[in-house]
């Protein structure tokens, strides 16, 4: 499909720089299959679901994953994308045109690596120096790694620490957040308990491809990058239970969606998953595991705007999208929900 039907025109001041407080005050825009749109609140989310569903969270941390440093006298950024071992990471370098393979990268805090390989995407393997693991130096050196449309109006400061975290973050390895759930509260938390809805977490570690934009015409020659994640034995059967009693599984943003799509077999059964996955979901799509999606606003032409499209329909998400500019949603990262329910009701 063309990337350009993925296009709309968003109001530079719909872009949140900061979340709302309390978390779960944001606003929420409930899209059905059909009929109106609903505006509601992100503390409604008890009253849209029903007891036997389940909410699956992404459980991954975020860590300060972006490093400003030199090679020799040139000026570079680092972005780390995604784990090889405790000393190696694979990375986006700005200016990367100045590296070569066996160049010293020298950061804060005397924290050092070797560009030790290029790949094809333009990215590289860095291998850090020291016995330290590299999430022990990144808490010396690194900071948290914004997406540029916050990044770029602002500086990052330490508040951020804390409000681009969610209340499920429990395994390291995130370079950005898994930004729906950056919405929940012990509050909110304690009333989907008590409307009967059950709760479950996988982890997926979300890497610094999220942030790159589509560059290709053509969706078929886009090509995503991997990211690891883990379903374990037990939450693959309880979600496979709660679905044949007919609860729905309800992904908490699209980085739990693409892992539940990734694990579920050719018949809907969502399987134990341990690995990386490189899935891209575009209209046409089928979806087997999951019956819906909690999730915030997309960027235009983006590959997480293109995924709601598969579920919702191209239409129905460029009419939802037209109806929160209009009504003034907040957009992003740090920006308002929308709860998207494709069956009919």
């Amino acid at each position: 499909m063309r990337v350009d039907l993925f296009d709309f025109e968003l109001p530079p001041e719909r872009i949140a720089l900061r979340p709302v407080r309390p978390r779960d005050a944001a606003r929420m825009l409930v899209v059905r299959g059909e009929g109106a749109f609903e505006d509601r609140c992100v503390r409604d989310l008890p009253q849209l679901l029903c007891a036997g569903d389940v909410l699956v969270f992404n459980d991954t941390r975020v860590i300060p994953a972006q490093l400003e440093g030199r090679r020799g006298e040139a000026r570079i950024g680092v972005t780390l994308h995604k784990r090889v071992d405790l000393q190696r990471w694979q990375a986006f370098i700005r200016n990367a045109k100045r590296v070569k393979e066996g160049d010293l990268l020298e950061f804060a805090a005397s924290v050092s690596a070797i560009a030790e390989q290029r790949h094809q995407d333009g990215s590289f393997t860095l291998a850090f120096a020291g016995d330290e693991p590299v999430e022990v130096l990144l808490d010396r050196a690194g900071r948290m790694p914004l997406p540029p449309y916050i990044a770029g109006k602002r500086e990052t400061d330490e508040q951020d620490r804390q409000d681009y975290q969610t209340i499920f973050a429990r395994e390291d390895g995130a370079v950005a957040a898994p930004t729906a759930s950056l919405h929940f509260t012990p509050e909110l938390l304690q009333a989907i308990d008590d409307a009967g809805i059950i709760r479950k977490t996988l982890t997926l570690h979300v890497g610094a491809g999220t942030f790159l934009p589509v560059k290709a015409d053509d969706t078929d020659d886009h090509r995503m990058h991997a990211e690891f994640g883990r379903i374990d034995a037990e939450t693959a059967h309880a979600l496979n239970e709660a679905r044949a009693k007919g609860g729905r599984i309800i992904a908490a943003g699209t980085t739990a969606l693409r892992l539940l799509e990734s694990a579920a077999d050719e018949n809907g059964a969502i399987q134990p998953f341990e690995g990386d996955t490189s899935i891209f979901i575009t209209p046409g799509y089928r979806f087997r595991a999951v019956d819906g999606l909690m999730t915030n606003f997309h960027l235009p032409k983006s590959t997480l705007f293109m995924l709601v499209s598969a579920l919702m329909g191209v239409d129905r998400m460029h009419a939802a999208y037209a109806h929160a500019i209009e009504q003034k949603y907040r957009f992003y990262s740090y920006g308002d929900s929308s709860l998207l329910l494709p069956g009919v009701e």
